[in-house]
C-alpha cells in the first residue's frame, strides 16, 4: 500500500490529493465559513465531490478565468482598445459548463451534483462569475471565517489544480498536480485581496441559476425524450450527413440519352463519402443497375470537388468492357481527364518512358472494373496495380491529402476466402494501420478469419453454417462501411426508387430443352468424359514440376502450382467443350494432340522449350476469357526472357513416358470422333427447330432479338456456319472492342439510334458483362455455365433497367439417350466442379461434393435468385425513413437534430426477431474512428448496426416509459466493455508488430535479409532510406516490395542461372530504398493518429 505523505505541497501521488486536504480543513476547522476560488473551469464532477464538505460554509465564490486571447487579437484587428467582453465571456463560460455537462462521467451523483450547483446559485450560499477582460492563469483557493485577521486561522491554496475531478485528485488516472498551501495571515489575506479585486473586476459578468437552468435545457439532464425523438436521433449520428447531402443533388446532372435515377443519385453521394473518408471503397450493384454510370458520376463529382485542373484519373478494366468505359466517360464530359487501360497492361503505367500515360504519381483517383479479379496477392497485376494506388499524389489538388482515391468496381468483392476482400483492401488501406471504423489493424483482423476458414475447408462435411458465421464477420466489420449496394429487391421495395423504373422483368425459370443422342454417341460421350477426367495426365502443360530439382533449383517460383493451373486449364477446357458441341471437342482434342507431339517431338530433338512464368491467375486478372488463355497455352512464346532451352536428361525420366502414353489415348480418342459428323448432332436439330417454331414467337420475343452464349469460340462460329442467316452477329474476344457500337444499336435498349440489321447475337461469355443487350428478352444459353454468378451474368445483360419485355427467358440443352434416357450428368456436373477446383485452387470450393453432384441449371438458377431475394441492403429502409422526414418535415427534422448528445428515454418491454427486450439498455457510442451499439443486461455484448436498429426503432405515437435503476450502471458497463476491447486491440497490434510469426516467412526473410546488409552501409542517408523500407516491409505496406527482397534472398543461396552477387544484391536493394523512399515519409504522417475514448451518443433502457 502506498505511504501517504502529509506535506503542504500536493500532487496527487500516493494520496497526497487536493481533496484530502480540503476534507480535512473543511472538517476540523468549523470557524472556516467562507471559500474563493479563481480556476480556469468548472466541472460539475469537482463541485459534487466538494460540495459534502460545504455545509458549514455559508458562501462560496466561484471565478471562472476564461481565455480572453481571442478577444483581445479580434479587438486589435479592429483597430479597438480591449476594454472586456462580457458577453461573449459569459457565453464562453457557459459553453463549456454545458460540454462539461454533456461529457462528464456518467454517473447518477455526478448528474444530482449539476443540480444542486443550481440550487445552491438559487439559495445563494454559491456565486459565480466569469472575469470578461484579464488573461487569468492562475489557481487559487482561499478559506476564512467571516471576520478574518490575524488572530483567526485561515489559509490559501495555489498551483496547478482546477476544480474538477483531475485537479481534486478524485478521477482514477490520478492526474499530476503541484499545489502549495499558505497559513501564514500575511499570505493568506494577500491571496483574499487580490481575489477581491479580481472579483470585482467580473462584476458585469455575473452567472446566474437561470443561466445555468437554460444551458441545462440544452443538454440531455432536460429530461427524457420520446422513444420516437431517440430512434430519429439515432439515425441522424448513425447516417451522419448523407441526407443533408442530397439537396445537393441538383448537382449531379446526367447528360442527354442518360435517365437520372434516385438510386443511383443516393449511390453516388454515399459512394463520394466513402472514397474521400477511406480513400476507396466497394461499388457493388448487381448487375443490372448501372455500376459504370454511377462510377462515373463519382469520378466527374471528384473532378468537380478537387479542380479540372488539378485532377488526373485512370480506369482499370477488362479488355471485354473498354468501349463501355470509354464511351460513357466521354458522354459525360470527363475523357480528356483520364487514361484507360486494360488489367493486363498496367506495367505501361509504370514505365515512365512510356509517354501514352501519366506516370504513376500524377494520378489522384483511379477506378478499377471487375476488381474481384484482383484478389490475389502473388499476381503481378496486383502487384502492379497496388503500386500505383499506393504511389502519393505529385500534385495535390482542393482534395488534400497524400494517399490516391481508389473506386474498386465489383458485384462480388468476396468471391470465396476472407482473403479475397483483404487483399482488394490493402490497394487503398494499410495493413497494420487501417482508417476503417474499428479495424486499427487489417492483418490482426483477418488472420484469425482466414486461419478459421482454411480449417473449416479441411473439414470432411462442410458447414455452411459456420462459413456464413465468418463470412457475416467480414461483412459487418469491413465490407458494410466500405461497401455502397444496391440490388434489385432493395430497390422494389424502396417506392422512391421503384417509381423510378417501374417492375424489373420477371425472369422465369429455366426452360429445359433435351437433345436425344444415339446408343454409340452416348456411349462415346460418357467415355470421353471419363477419359478426360481419370486418365489423362496433362503431362505437356506441367513439363517444369518434372524437372530435376538441380536444374530447376531458384529457376521458377510455385513450379508445382504453376503446372497444376495450367493442366487444370486444359483439363476444364475440354470438359467444356465435350458439353458445348461436338464440333469444338473435335477442333480441341485435334490441338491438344498436335501440342503433345510437339512436345515429344523436342525430347526427340533433345531441345526442350518451355514457358512457365505463364501464370494462370495473372491471366484471369488481366481479364483474358478461358478461350483466351488456351491460345496463349498452345503459343510457344519463344520471345519471353523466362523461356528456357533444357535437355531431355534435365526433366524426371518418368516424364517423357507420360507424354507417351497422354499421345496414344489422344490419338484413340481423335480416331473414335472421326467418325462424327454434323448430321449426328441432335443438339443443333433441337437448337435449330427452337429458331423456327418457338424462339421469335412475338408473345414471347415481342422485340424479336436473341441472344445466344457458349463457353466456346469454335462452337460459336460453328452455329453461326450451321445457322446460316444474314442477321446473326458473331462476337468473340477477337471482335468485341471493334464490333461495340454495332452491338448497341441491335441490342442496346437504351441506345439513341437502334439498328434492326441483326437479331441473333452468337457470343462467348465476353459479353456475360459489361453490355446491354435487353432488346432481347430471351437468352439460349447453349452450353450451361459453371456456377449460378456466370448464369446471373448473363441473364444481367437482358435483365436491366428498361428491358422491352417483362419475361426473361433462359434456354438450356441436356443430353439423352435415345428414348429419353439420361446420359451421366451427374458425371459432367462434379468434373466441372472438381477441374475448376484443381485448376483455381481449393479456396473456391464451399460447397461438398453431395450438394455439386447433381447441379444442374434449374438448380443454379434456384439458387442464383434465392441468394439474389437474400441479398439485400436492410440499412436502406432506415435511411430512406430518415430522409422522407428530412424532404417532407423539415421543421421536425430540425427539432430532432437539436436534442443533445446523451438523449435517453425509458420503454415498455418489447419482443424483436425472437428476442424480448427487458431489463436491458440499449447503449450507442462513438469516436474519431467509429460507431459501436452494446444491448446491456447481466453483460454488454456488442451489436451488429441491423440489430441495433431494430431494436431502437419506435413509432411516433409510443410512450416513454420510467428508466430501470440500473440505466446508468448498464452504461457504464458499455464504456467498460468498449475501452477493454481497445486495450485488446491495441496489444493485439503491439504483439502482432513484435511477433514474427504473424508477419509470414516471406516477410521475415526480407527483414532479416535487410538488417544483414544495413550492416554493410556507410552512407548514412542510404542507411536511413534502407531502414525506411525496412520498416514498410514490416507493415506490409506494398506486397511486392517483400516479394522482391525474398527473391534477392533465394538468388544470394542458388547455384544456378539466377545466382546473385553480394553487390547486386546491395545495388537493388539501394534501388528499392531510394524508389519507396516517398512511401514512406507520407505514411509517417498517418501512424500518429490515435483513437479517442468513447462518448455516448444515446441510450434507452426498456423496463
Amino acid at each position: 500500500m502506498d505511504k501517504v505523505i502529509h506535506s503542504h505541497i500536493f500532487t496527487n501521488k500516493n494520496g497526497n490529493t487536493l481533496i484530502r486536504e480540503f476534507e480535512g480543513v473543511l472538517s476540523n476547522n468549523p470557524t472556516i465559513k467562507n471559500l474563493d476560488a479563481v480556476v480556469g473551469f468548472l466541472r460539475a464532477s469537482g463541485y459534487f465531490t466538494l460540495r459534502p464538505f460545504l455545509d458549514n460554509i455559508n458562501k462560496v465564490r466561484v471565478l471562472v478565468g476564461i481565455n480572453v486571447d481571442k478577444y483581445i487579437a479580434e479587438a486589435a484587428r479592429q483597430g479597438k482598445i480591449f476594454f472586456g467582453a462580457e458577453d461573449e465571456v459569459k457565453e464562453d463560460c457557459l459553453r463549456q459548463i454545458r460540454n462539461d455537462i454533456e461529457h462528464a462521467g456518467y454517473k447518477e451523483e455526478i448528474e444530482q451534483g449539476i443540480f444542486q450547483m443550481v440550487k445552491d446559485l438559487n439559495d445563494g450560499k454559491l456565486e459565480l462569475r466569469a472575469h470578461p477582460s484579464k488573461r487569468i492563469h492562475a489557481k487559487i483557493y482561499v478559506l476564512y471565517p467571516d471576520n478574518f485577521n490575524q488572530y483567526t486561522g485561515g489559509i490559501a491554496i495555489t498551483g496547478s489544480s482546477n476544480l474538477s475531478g483531475n485537479g481534486l485528485g478524485i478521477s482514477e488516472d490520478k492526474q499530476y498536480e503541484f499545489n502549495v498551501k499558505l497559513s501564514q495571515y500575511d499570505d493568506v489575506q494577500y491571496a483574499k485581496d487580490e481575489f477581491e479585486e479580481l472579483w470585482k473586476e467580473a462584476e458585469g459578468c455575473e452567472i446566474k441559476a437561470d443561466d445555468i437552468t437554460a444551458n441545462i435545457r440544452k443538454t440531455y439532464l432536460n429530461g427524457d425524450i420520446s422513444p420516437y425523438d431517440l430512434y430519429i436521433k439515432m439515425l441522424m449520428e448513425y447516417f451522419s450527413d448523407r441526407v443533408m447531402e442530397s439537396d445537393n443533388e441538383s448537382t449531379l446532372e446526367v447528360p442527354s440519352g442518360y435517365t437520372k435515377y434516385d438510386y443511383q443519385m443516393d449511390a453516388v453521394i454515399e459512394g463520394y463519402q466513402k472514397l474521400l473518408r477511406y480513400d476507396g471503397f466497394f461499388h457493388a450493384d448487381v448487375v443490372g443497375l448501372g455500376k459504370t454510370i454511377v462510377a462515373t458520376m463519382i469520378a466527374k463529382k471528384f473532378l468537380q470537388e478537387n479542380g479540372r485542373d488539378n485532377t488526373k484519373m485512370l480506369v482499370v478494366y477488362p479488355p471485354a468492357v473498354e468501349q463501355n468505359w470509354k464511351s460513357t466517360f466521354k458522354d459525360f464530359g470527363i475523357d480528356k481527364y483520364t487514361k484507360f487501360i486494360t488489367n493486363g497492361s498496367l506495367n505501361k503505367i509504370l514505365d515512365e518512358e512510356n509517354y501514352d500515360y501519366w506516370n504513376a504519381d500524377e494520378y489522384d483517383l483511379i477506378l478499377v472494373d471487375e476488381a474481384h479479379k484482383f484478389r490475389s496477392h502473388t499476381t503481378n497485376a496486383f502487384e502492379q496495380l497496388q503500386e500505383i494506388c499506393k504511389m502519393p499524389r505529385i500534385n495535390q489538388g482542393n482534395i488534400k491529402g497524400y494517399r490516391k482515391k481508389v473506386m474498386l468496381i465489383s458485384a462480388t468483392p468476396m468471391n470465396n476466402s476472407p482473403a479475397d476482400i483483404y487483399n482488394e483492401i490493402l490497394l487503398f488501406q494499410d495493413p497494420r494501420h487501417c482508417t476503417i471504423d474499428g479495424v486499427a489493424n487489417l492483418t490482426a483482423f483477418f488472420s484469425p478469419l482466414v486461419k478459421e476458414f482454411k480449417k473449416l475447408k479441411k473439414e470432411p462435411e462442410i458447414d455452411l453454417a459456420k462459413f456464413k458465421k465468418l463470412a457475416e464477420q467480414v461483412r459487418d466489420r469491413i465490407i458494410k462501411p466500405l461497401t455502397v449496394r444496391r440490388t434489385r429487391t432493395d430497390i422494389e421495395s424502396i417506392s422512391r426508387y421503384n417509381k423510378d423504373i417501374g417492375d424489373f422483368p420477371k425472369v422465369e425459370r429455366p426452360v429445359e430443352s433435351r437433345y436425344e443422342l444415339n446408343e454409340h454417341l452416348a456411349d462415346l460421350f460418357e467415355k470421353a468424359m471419363a477419359i478426360l477426367t481419370k486418365d489423362l495426365t496433362y503431362a505437356r502443360y506441367q513439363a517444369i514440376a518434372y524437372l530435376k530439382p538441380e536444374i530447376a533449383n531458384g529457376l521458377y517460383d510455385n513450379a508445382e502450382t504453376i503446372s497444376r493451373s495450367l493442366a487444370g486449364i486444359r483439363k476444364n477446357g475440354l470438359v467444356k467443350r465435350l458439353e458445348s458441341s461436338f464440333y469444338a471437342f473435335q477442333v480441341s482434342i485435334a490441338n491438344f494432340k498436335q501440342a503433345n507431339q510437339n512436345m515429344i517431338d523436342m525430347f526427340a530433338n533433345d531441345k526442350i522449350f518451355i514457358a512457365p512464368d505463364l501464370d494462370i491467375n495473372n491471366l484471369i486478372a488481366a481479364g483474358l476469357s478461358e478461350e483466351e488463355i488456351e491460345e496463349k497455352l498452345n503459343a510457344k512464346a519463344q520471345d519471353n526472357p523466362k523461356n528456357a532451352s533444357f535437355r531431355a536428361a534435365d526433366f524426371n525420366p518418368e516424364y517423357i513416358g507420360m507424354l507417351k502414353k497422354d499421345q496414344e489415348i489422344l490419338e484413340q480418342m481423335c480416331s473414335d470422333w472421326a467418325s462424327v459428323t454434323e448430321a449426328d448432332d441432335s443438339k443443333f436439330a433441337k437448337f435449330n427447330d427452337l429458331i423456327k417454331h418457338e424462339l421469335f414467337k412475338a408473345d414471347r420475343n415481342p422485340e424479336r432479338k436473341l441472344v445466344v452464349f457458349s463457353e466456346s469460340v469454335d462452337t460459336v462460329e460453328y452455329l453461326a456456319k450451321r445457322i446460316n442467316r444474314k442477321d446473326v452477329l458473331v462476337i468473340s474476344a477477337k471482335n468485341r472492342s471493334n464490333q461495340f457500337k454495332t452491338i448497341r444499336e441491335n441490342f442496346d435498349a437504351n441506345y439513341k439510334d437502334k439498328h434492326d440489321n441483326y437479331n441473333i447475337i452468337l457470343t462467348t461469355d465476353v459479353l456475360a458483362e459489361g453490355i446491354n443487350l435487353h432488346r432481347s428478352n430471351v437468352i439460349v444459353n447453349y452450353d450451361t455455365p459453371w456456377n449460378s454468378t456466370r448464369l446471373m451474368q448473363r441473364i444481367g445483360r437482358v435483365n436491366r433497367i428498361g428491358s422491352a419485355s417483362k419475361h426473361i427467358y433462359n434456354y438450356v440443352f441436356y443430353p439423352s439417350r435415345e428414348g429419353n434416357r439420361e446420359i451421366n450428368l451427374n458425371q459432367i456436373a462434379l468434373s466441372k466442379i472438381q477441374t475448376f477446383h484443381s485448376t483455381f485452387g481449393e479456396d473456391n470450393q464451399i460447397y461438398s461434393q453431395n450438394e455439386v453432384i447433381d447441379r444442374n441449371l434449374g438448380k443454379l438458377f434456384d439458387e442464383a435468385i434465392k441468394g439474389q431475394q437474400e441479398d439485400r441492403n436492410l440499412e436502406l429502409p432506415y435511411y430512406e425513413e430518415l430522409r422522407e422526414l428530412y424532404k417532407t418535415k423539415r421543421k421536425e427534422y430540425n427539432r430532432i437534430a437539436k436534442l443533445s448528445i446523451r438523449s435517453r428515454t425509458g420503454r415498455n418491454p418489447k419482443q424483436v426477431d425472437g428476442t424480448t427486450l427487458s431489463g436491458d439498455t440499449l447503449v450507442f457510442l462513438k469516436t474519431n474512428f467509429r460507431k459501436v451499439f452494446y444491448l446491456v443486461s447481466e453483460t454488454a455484448e456488442e451489436l451488429s448496426v441491423i440489430d441495433a436498429l431494430k431494436y431502437f426503432k419506435a413509432s411516433p405515437d409510443e410512450p416513454s416509459a420510467d428508466r430501470i435503476p440500473l440505466h446508468h450502471k448498464h452504461v457504464e458497463m458499455a464504456l467498460q466493455k468498449f475501452g477493454t476491447k481497445q486495450d485488446e486491440e491495441i496489444k493485439i497490434q503491439e504483439s502482432t508488430q513484435d511477433d514474427p510469426s504473424s508477419r509470414g516467412s516471406q516477410v521475415n526473410t526480407a527483414l532479416n535479409l535487410l538488417s544483414r546488409f544495413m550492416v554493410e552501409i556507410d552512407d548514412s542517408d542510404l542507411y536511413e532510406k534502407v531502414r525506411q523500407l525496412k520498416s514498410l516491409a514490416e507493415r506490409g505496406v506494398i506486397t511486392y516490395i517483400s516479394k522482391r527482397l525474398q527473391r534477392i534472398h533465394k538468388n544470394l543461396q542458388s547455384s544456378g542461372k539466377s545466382r546473385m552477387t553480394r553487390n547486386e544484391a546491395m545495388d537493388e536493394i539501394i534501388g528499392m530504398a531510394q524508389k519507396y523512399s516517398s512511401y514512406y515519409t507520407a505514411e509517417e504522417s498517418m501512424l500518429h493518429q490515435q483513437e479517442t475514448e468513447a462518448e455516448i451518443i444515446l441510450s434507452e433502457s426498456f423496463k
